[in-house]
């Protein structure tokens, strides 16, 4: 939904009149994209890529251009909207090696499919070189960047941050540390990191924002095992309330979350589950750490990495003790802010290369 939200506000800047579906696959895309997407007459789920049920789709919606996102790729549906005349682009594209390896044993079937779509905007160049590698025209295909260079749904001023300082709980708290997207496993390192933290900054909080908010009760249990006061963020927090750890269980929020922290930790990449977006802290300024397994990111997380801002640990025990250091290196923190800032404003201008892209499908005959 990051990369889909930036897109469509270029769109929208180019082509005032258009209209907005958008279509998602879960329930935390549904509640993400109500909330960062205001510019879609509606939200719905993907049909299911059975001939007889796009079909039915595509007759009822009849659209004039078909969006995919990243590596969305649905064949029958692909088939009927050539039929129904649907221009169709894959922005922000992206193929990681194992899709890659993946897909080359499909590959007749799959080239049937890319046949069908009428540009891709991919992501880098590798990108650019695995589609056409697995069957896209070259001719199609060009580089357009990483639309969530553009994000701006997640931007916060300084009075928005006072006021999710207190609905979080955390007016008193300093520092904070904010642990996006984490996984199974990850919890109980981030807790043993952060009672490390403790030890010098007793007043520190530290908000866990779960890949899936269904494991919030279970997240708060292991905080009540390692002894560490917690509640979730959906409970009001009182005045006098003391809160060591606050579960992020609501969805489109940690975006601006990220805005209040001192240090983040994204996950997904202490345990392999190939990472998630380092984007989002980094566009805020902050010092990003992650795991070793950052596999489905290779050419963001390279990029940050050389920058300093993004910080890789192996295990628990680094990550406690790079905190530590880097939150006593107030120097440190404010050369990475500045790195992470023209990193982004660098890298900015994917959403409109794919928003004029889109716009030369729509006004084809």
């Amino acid at each position: 939904m990051v990369a889909t939200s930036s897109i469509i506000k270029e769109i929208s800047k180019l082509l005032p009149n258009q209209t907005f579906l958008v279509s998602v696959v879960t329930p935390t895309g549904y509640e993400m994209a109500k909330k960062i997407i205001p510019e879609a007459i509606g939200v719905i789920y993907f049909p299911v890529d059975l001939p007889w049920v796009v079909e039915s789709v595509l007759s009822r919606i009849r659209p004039g251009l078909f969006m995919m996102v990243e590596t969305e790729l649905w064949p029958n549906f692909l088939k009927a909207a050539k039929r129904h005349d649907v221009k169709t682009i894959m922005v922000n594209g992206r193929i990681s090696d194992k899709s890659s390896k993946r897909y080359h044993y499909l590959f007749g079937i799959l080239k049937d499919m890319l046949r069908n779509v009428d540009r891709f905007c991919m992501q880098s160049g590798r990108d650019a070189e695995y589609i056409t590698g697995l069957g896209a025209d070259a001719a199609r295909v060009s580089v357009t960047g990483n639309t969530k260079y553009d994000q701006t749904y997640a931007g916060i001023l300084p009075a928005e941050q006072d006021t999710l300082r207190h609905l979080l709980g955390l007016e008193q708290a300093a520092p904070v540390i904010v642990a996006g997207s984490t996984h199974q496993g990850e919890e109980e390192m981030l807790l043993a990191a952060f009672q490390t933290v403790l030890e010098d900054y007793p007043r520190a909080a530290l908000v866990i924002a779960p890949r899936h908010v269904e494991r919030a009760g279970e997240i708060r249990e292991l905080c009540r095992r390692a002894q560490l006061s917690a509640a979730k963020r959906s409970e009001q927090a009182t005045e006098t309330e003391r809160r060591q750890v606050v579960i992020l269980d609501t969805i489109g929020e940690l975006g601006k979350v990220y805005g209040i922290a001192d240090l983040v930790f994204v996950g997904g990449s202490l345990v392999p589950k190939g990472g998630h977006n380092i984007l989002e802290p980094a566009a805020h300024g902050k010092p990003v750490f992650v795991g070793p397994h950052m596999f489905n990111f290779k050419e963001v997380y390279a990029l940050l990495s050389g920058r300093g801002v993004c910080l890789t640990v192996k295990n628990q025990s680094e990550l406690g003790r790079q905190m530590n250091a880097l939150l006593k290196d107030a120097e440190a923190r404010g050369h990475v802010r500045e790195e992470a800032l023209k990193v982004i404003g660098e890298n900015k201008g994917a959403s409109g290369k794919s928003a004029q892209a889109a716009k030369q499908l729509l006004q084809m005959e």
